[in-house]
């Protein structure tokens, strides 16, 4: 009997053990999961510091080249899991796209945009901010804009583990300053850019607001209020494509083929009203077979604006991977300048292999950390459908692309939640004003303040929370850039 105790509390104490070893297996399985996203992109930031190791060759500064590649792949990692969100989000959020062809079709256009035309942008980061020639010497120079990736990146990192929604160009341009400020005072700054950039801070969301608001005003009044709504679909969505379209191909002319043939400003529009006119003829017999048979009613013409909300993401897309590929690269072009002529100057040439970690980077990023906040851009400020959605869309991108044409490195999120809201508060407008006439008509009772502030389609806690951080996030860079700078400056000593 002794015996038969014995070989039960020893099945028992077998059992028992088992049960921990299952539930350790379950659990390092489940902490495994998250784990993979960090550790992809880990490998990534260390193929980063392998390919500039062999693109800079053998050189005395190449262990500072490797170290600002990595920082500058962990940039861009941040800016594809935050930024990206913004030009994907009103798709996914409007069911046009899944969030599989999302990530696919902003991968493909990011890097399009980040190879074609982000030069201009990541010259206007690497020396329109700090004059160069006022830093004392190259090492100065090569540490002020180290310290200013650094700082970008780590905020940028902080703030997306607290989820706060900043600006990753609001972070670097403040690191910039904040290091300039450091390493040559105050002069350093070309405050006549900044002025310029600041304001395009608060122009360029206002802009995307308005732009939007404007789209859908003009997409309510001429297909979704009338009478027949199939055949003003017919006649308008057409236009709206081909405005698009045309948008685009100015455009690429100017930033892509400019770097084959020059092309003026006039010739490029001449080239946008051509290639817009095409696709309005296209898509007229498109919308046509598309429409035959839809039903009268405002669910049918989201079939219609499906195509052209995708298309108008994948602008965006490209737009975005040409303003903000900046954001990760620029100081490291800036560096790699410095270190291969040994001196400063303002005239910043773009390493293929630096564009490579940009926008690759970016695209992983977006790939391995981006749903998330895809999903939160998407549904949780106001309500999309594709017709909403294709203005949000439209306005970012036509903003995106007047910014990055003139050179600033103006903030992505700042305009696509800016358009957001433009259609968010426009909606707002509209329903209170259509209420108002139907009391009017009716000589109804008015309506109480507390059913009024029900009606609200925009999230108020939004608006503050994301104000706040847009306020925030720029001191907070340059602050931490600016002790990055001293600590790198006084242990790194002379390169």
């Amino acid at each position: 009997m002794a015996q038969n105790g014995s070989q039960s509390d020893h099945l028992e104490t077998l059992d028992r053990d088992l049960g921990r070893f299952l539930t350790l297996e379950r659990a390092t399985a489940y902490m495994a999961r998250p784990m993979v996203g960090p550790s992809v992109g880990f490998i990534f930031i260390l193929l980063a510091g392998l390919l500039a190791a062999l693109s800079f060759g053998q050189a005395s500064n190449t262990l500072i080249i490797i170290i600002v590649a990595v920082f500058g792949a962990y940039m861009a990692l941040n800016i594809g899991a935050n930024d990206v969100a913004n030009n994907m989000g009103p798709a996914v959020g409007a069911n046009a796209l899944t969030m599989g062809g999302a990530i696919a079709i902003a991968a493909v256009f990011e890097s399009a945009g980040a190879f074609i035309a982000g030069a201009d942008v990541v010259s206007t980061v690497a020396t329109g901010i700090i004059a160069p020639e006022a830093m004392a010497n190259s090492t100065t120079f090569i540490w002020a804009m180290m310290a200013a990736l650094v700082s970008a990146a780590l905020w940028v990192n902080l703030a997306t583990w607290i989820g706060a929604p900043v600006s990753t160009t609001h972070a670097v341009v403040g690191g910039v300053v904040g290091s300039g400020i450091a390493g040559a005072g105050v002069m350093a700054v070309n405050w006549e850019n900044m002025i310029a950039i600041a304001a395009s801070w608060v122009i360029s969301p206002v802009m995307g607001g308005v732009i939007a608001a404007g789209c859908l005003w003009f997409i309510k009044a001429r297909i979704i209020y009338q009478d027949d709504k199939i055949t003003a679909a017919r006649k308008w969505v057409p236009v709206l494509v081909g405005i698009m379209a045309g948008t685009f191909a100015a455009y690429l002319a100017v930033k892509g083929l400019g770097h084959v043939i020059k092309i003026s400003l006039n010739l490029a529009m001449l080239i946008g009203l051509a290639f817009g006119v095409v696709t309005w003829l296209i898509m007229v017999p498109v919308i046509r077979r598309q429409s035959a048979g839809l039903e009268n009613r405002n669910k049918s013409l989201k079939v219609l604006f499906g195509a052209p909300l995708v298309l108008s993401a994948a602008l965006l897309s490209f737009a975005h991977g040409a303003n903000d590929v900046a954001n990760a690269v620029g100081p490291l072009a800036a560096i790699v300048q410095v270190a291969k002529s040994g001196s400063i100057t303002s005239d910043v040439s773009i390493p293929f292999w630096v564009m490579c970690i940009g926008a690759l980077g970016i695209s992983f990023g977006l790939f391995l950390f981006g749903p998330k906040l895809i999903r939160v851009v998407g549904s949780q400020i106001t309500k999309l459908n594709p017709m909403r959605a294709y203005c949000v869309a439209l306005s970012a991108a036509i903003t995106v692309i007047a910014a990055s044409w003139l050179g600033l490195p103006v903030s992505s999120t700042h305009i696509a939640v800016g358009a957001i809201f433009g259609v968010g508060f426009f909606r707002e407008w509209d329903a209170e004003r259509r209420l108002k006439k139907s009391q009017e008509l009716t000589s109804g009772p008015k309506i109480a303040p507390e059913e009024r502030r029900r009606r609200k389609l925009v999230r108020r806690s939004h608006v503050l929370t994301i104000g706040a951080a847009w306020v925030f996030t720029v001191p907070a860079a340059a602050v931490l850039s600016m002790i990055i700078f001293f600590l790198l400056s006084s242990f790194g000593g002379s390169l």
